[in-house]
């Protein structure tokens, strides 16, 4: 049965994100829903999100869309059938036992600086999303036309479920196949992230690309929809 993808963008991305992805994929039917980001945290948001799955679903998720994947495979394993992953981590701030996310006085700052100045900590999310990426320049522009405006209701709820969210416990309840695409120059979500969450999910396939940044091969569409078609057509 050919699988309905359902992609799943970034904290403070539109879905429109996907616009020439999802039509480059055409020969699969497809879904990018908003991300709910209202109170409550990712399980509640992944309640949210499986109400409109179909059955058969394959979720394509980056960055924050990743994580809210894994919490849908691990609690509503009926709606999806596999999981790629683009920039995942089951953790987003370091702790004593979880040293591949970004230093929890750095999240804070951007909690604070989105209180105080949305439109510029977004412009610094940006930046880190594209740091060491050797085609940034190309990149930057692209994922800038698809930023939501900083005035967009709950950006500040998805940057503290982004602080707050633990999903390692929840991992021994994936037992869909996963494809971890990362970029080994990932600034945001480092490559050990990807690693660990290779090791723990005994279905998963990690590729890291060695000149990406937060976002591989966003600029290179027909790429990304070559890998996520060998994934879907395999399962």
């Amino acid at each position: 049965m050919t699988p309905t993808l359902i992609f799943l963008p970034g904290w403070a991305y539109q879905p429109t994100l996907w616009d020439t992805l999802r039509a480059t994929l055409s020969e699969f039917p497809s879904y990018a829903p908003e991300l709910p980001m209202h109170a409550g945290g990712l399980e509640c948001w992944a309640d949210t999100l499986a109400g409109k799955l179909p059955e058969n679903a394959l979720l394509v998720g980056w960055s924050l869309g990743a994580m809210i994947a894994l919490v849908l495979a691990a609690l509503h394993p009926e709606k999806v059938r596999g999981l790629y992953l683009i920039g995942a981590t089951p953790r987003f701030v370091t702790t004593p036992d979880w040293p591949h996310g970004l230093d929890a006085s750095t999240v804070s700052a951007f909690l604070r600086g989105f209180s105080s100045s949305p439109e510029r900590t977004l412009q610094r999310f940006l930046t880190l999303q594209v740091l060491g990426d050797a085609r940034r320049s190309t990149l930057t522009p692209q994922l800038e036309a698809c930023l939501a405006k900083a005035t967009e209701p709950g950006l500040d709820e998805g940057l503290q479920q982004l602080e707050r969210a633990e999903l390692r416990p929840l991992l021994a309840h994936v037992r869909q196949p996963v494809y971890l695409l990362h970029g080994n120059r990932d600034a945001l979500m480092p490559v050990g992230a990807a690693k660990w969450l290779a090791a723990q999910l005994p279905t998963a396939k990690l590729e890291t690309l060695a000149e990406a940044g937060h976002a591989p091969l966003f600029d290179q569409i027909p790429e990304l929809a070559r890998r996520i078609r060998n994934f879907a057509n395999a399962r």
